[in-house]
């Protein structure tokens, strides 16, 4: 274990332990302490949903990302698990950006994540160069390739950016392969999706340009996800600096989802429908998993870059994430609702009927506690 994820650990366990749990919110998640921003790795694995995030415990600002981590039975309980991952390499030394999770066919978990460093350029300005690397490990305790990173500015096609190119999406395909979709922003200045194909989950080669922006939505697409759900591919991105359509894309850093078909032969995405996610202010860079009973579930950052400032700063940690949401597709649309196991929070009902309320001093028995639904 290096010393700055040693420190990591050290830090966040005596800090985290400062925080009350009547503190926190009781069913979304918060960091241990400090800072939160992207869900990452959002997986099954060895019997329970894992769920990594952006993190710098440090400050609850954004600063030096690292890897939290926590695991959970049914999705709404979360256990804390030490930090996953710090900076502590030359190519991901100014931070281990987003990325995801599967297990690999040995047992262990992998992680694949965007690593950043910096170059300098002839005018003496410098600017962050972002490249994949992996890391694999145990579910708790994590080793970086030795030959990261494995996705570099070489592995781009013509024309697109080394210094936007984060966020892989990792998936098992039904040809044994692994897949990988990562954000992109191409010579326009806009956005696209890039699939890359591996066999192993370390050697990774371009497939395709999946799905293309050319200036329609927003700008860079951070953050995808790709998988087919109920006959029809679905891919969720959350594109910068967008323009409102109607009632859509009202939050300037938003979310899109586009419904079609693949070519199986360009492995591009034909578009036939597109929306939004999430039509209030809270909601970026979603992250679905498969679980073992076939659904798709989404969690997402209940936060948006363009609202950071308002906030009260007090309480030792800032930003959650969403209640996780089961997805299917109906008529074109993409269909959210919470998930069923928030069914079992439901019992001993008390109802009372035809109460007048007259002040706010209202006792009604065995009405009480700190959560509402």
């Amino acid at each position: 274990m290096s010393e700055m994820l040693e420190k990591a650990r050290k830090y966040e366990f005596i800090q985290g332990q400062q925080i009350k749990e009547e503190e926190r919110p009781a069913f979304h998640i918060t960091p241990y302490v400090g800072w939160m921003n992207d869900p990452n790795g959002f997986s099954y694995y060895k019997g329970e949903y894992h769920l990594f995030y952006q993190y710098n415990p440090y400050s609850t600002h954004w600063d030096s990302m690292h890897w939290g981590h926590v695991v959970s039975k049914d999705l709404l309980h979360w256990n804390y698990v030490p930090t996953a991952l710090a900076p502590d390499e030359d190519y991901d030394k100014f931070g281990c950006f987003s990325g995801s999770a599967i297990e690999l066919e040995d047992g262990r978990q992998l992680l694949m994540y965007t690593s950043v460093n910096q170059e300098k350029l002839e005018d003496g300005t410098v600017r962050d160069i972002q490249t994949q690397a992996v890391a694999v490990g145990d579910g708790k305790d994590y080793e970086k390739y030795d030959k990261n990173p494995v996705l570099t500015a070489k592995d781009l096609p013509k024309g697109a950016s080394k210094v936007d190119f984060r966020d892989p999406k990792i998936w098992k395909g039904n040809d044994g392969n692994f897949y990988c979709v990562i954000g992109s922003r191409p010579a326009d200045g806009s956005g696209q999706i890039l699939l890359y194909r591996s066999k192993n989950g370390f050697e990774w080669e371009f497939v395709s340009i999946l799905a293309k922006n050319q200036n329609r939505y927003g700008k860079m697409w951070e953050c995808p996800d790709f998988f087919e759900l109920d006959g029809k591919y679905v891919l969720l991105t959350s594109p910068q600096d967008m323009l409102p359509e109607g009632l859509e894309f009202h939050n300037g850093n938003g979310t899109l989802c586009i419904i079609g078909e693949l070519d199986p032969e360009t492995h591009t995405l034909k578009e036939q429908f597109c929306q939004g996610i999430d039509y209030g202010i809270d909601y970026y860079a979603m992250q679905t998993l498969l679980a073992p009973d076939g659904r798709r579930i989404m969690i997402a950052w209940m936060q948006n870059w363009d609202t950071l400032a308002y906030r009260c700063n007090d309480s030792g940690w800032f930003a959650q994430m969403s209640l996780p949401r089961e997805l299917s597709v109906k008529n074109g649309r993409l269909y959210q609702v919470p998930i069923r196991e928030l069914n079992a929070m439901r019992a001993n009902k008390v109802e009372y009927n035809n109460v007048v309320i007259k002040d706010t001093r209202l006792t009604l028995d065995q009405i009480e506690g700190r959560t509402v639904d």
